[in-house]
């Protein structure tokens, strides 16, 4: 009977008012990976949540510093008092303002030690005895021996990768190129999670949005779950577009993803958009869909037949579509039917990255 390896396992240390991006990409990533990620945080204990924020650039409003606003609720999965930090293989720690209060002691585990971080924090750094390294862009990361450090969270792709080649990770088959389908008021994780998470293992990935170009930004969504009825929402993070959609094509492309929030109301109701959609599906090429991204399936009549979820609200499209429903129970729950894989909302986003690993043929072995 041939030996199962041990899932590496990965402890990310939480507290309230991190950076919302800064927790959520790399605890998703890695667990489409196949890595056992625990969240933690001091005085609290699993099922209980911290409160994040969104940062964001301050020269869309013309500000010398970033905006903060309130993210998501992040809910813990484990116990901080109950964790026996010697079975994890590595720390990740995200950012935000959460770090100003976990590091009142006087533990100095930087000296000497090459780093960088958002600029504002070179002063302490350096005091602190560290070997400042000044980041050139927002995308630096540094890596010292067993320490991996990263400006903000548009560092991620390859801080992330950094950390599973730490793990001993090797990836395969990713030499693909991947289209992201964006529009306005798109919600904010199910854009960003699967983008940067593709994106660290090597993927080249473009994110475009009807009628703007290269550099244009989308206002994102935050939607959550927080005892109403229904979601509620707050603004996100405003997404940087990196191709324009003029003159696009297709058909360079070997996969298209379509994150959910409200843009799939009106870009369902483009005619680009339905052609670009139907493309894909005709030539069988990879579709991923999640959320209220399946009423642009729905529109573009390429569900006949097939099997999906989605968010619950969204059935009534998927049903009148001509798909059978497959009930997102529980609601992390995705399903993959041939080439199109599909999810109900956000807490799934592992499995449906690794759904679509799967499709494309991408592989990360320890």
């Amino acid at each position: 009977m041939a030996n199962c390896k041990p899932r590496k396992k990965v402890l990310l240390l939480c507290g309230d008012y991190m950076e919302d991006y800064e927790a959520m990409v790399p605890f998703q990533a890695l667990q489409a990976y196949g890595i056992a990620v625990d969240a933690v945080c001091p005085g609290k204990k699993a099922g209980d949540y911290c409160r994040t924020t969104v940062g964001d650039s301050g020269a869309y409003h013309g500000y010398q510093t970033y905006t903060e606003k309130p993210g998501h609720n992040f809910s813990l999965n484990a116990t901080f008092d109950e964790v026996d930090f010697s079975k994890y293989d590595a720390l990740v720690i995200p950012g935000g303002r959460a770090p100003e209060y976990l590091a009142m002691n006087e533990s100095v585990l930087i000296k000497g030690r090459k780093c960088t971080a958002y600029r504002a924090l070179g002063p302490v750094l350096i005091d602190a005895g560290a070997l400042w390294i000044e980041p050139k862009t927002m995308m630096d990361c540094v890596s010292d021996g067993n320490l991996i450090t990263g400006v903000i969270y548009k560092a991620h792709p390859e801080y992330i990768q950094l950390v599973v080649k730490a793990l001993g990770g090797k990836i395969a088959g990713s030499d693909k190129r991947i289209l992201f389908l964006c529009g306005d008021f798109m919600e904010d994780y199910e854009v960003t999670v699967p983008l940067q998470s593709l994106q660290a293992l090597g993927c080249h990935v473009d994110a475009v949005c009807p009628k703007k170009k290269a550099g244009d930004f989308c206002p994102t969504a935050v939607h959550d779950f927080e005892g109403d009825q229904t979601y509620t929402e707050k603004p996100g993070h405003n997404f940087i577009l990196t191709a324009s959609y003029e003159g696009l094509d297709a058909s360079s492309y070997d996969a298209l993803v379509i994150p959910g929030g409200r843009s799939p109301e009106y870009l369902a109701l483009d005619e680009t958009v339905i052609a670009l959609v139907k493309k894909f599906m005709q030539s069988k090429k990879p579709v991923a869909s999640i959320c209220h991204g399946q009423q642009i399936l729905a529109a573009a009549g390429v569900l006949k037949g097939r099997k999906c979820t989605a968010y619950p609200a969204v059935k009534l499209n998927v049903v009148l579509g001509g798909a059978t429903w497959l009930e997102p129970d529980p609601i992390d729950r995705c399903y993959t039917d041939e080439n199109l894989v599909t999810g109900a909302a956000w807490p799934g986003h592992p499995q449906f990255v690794s759904q679509l690993m799967a499709l494309l043929g991408i592989r990360v072995s320890f």
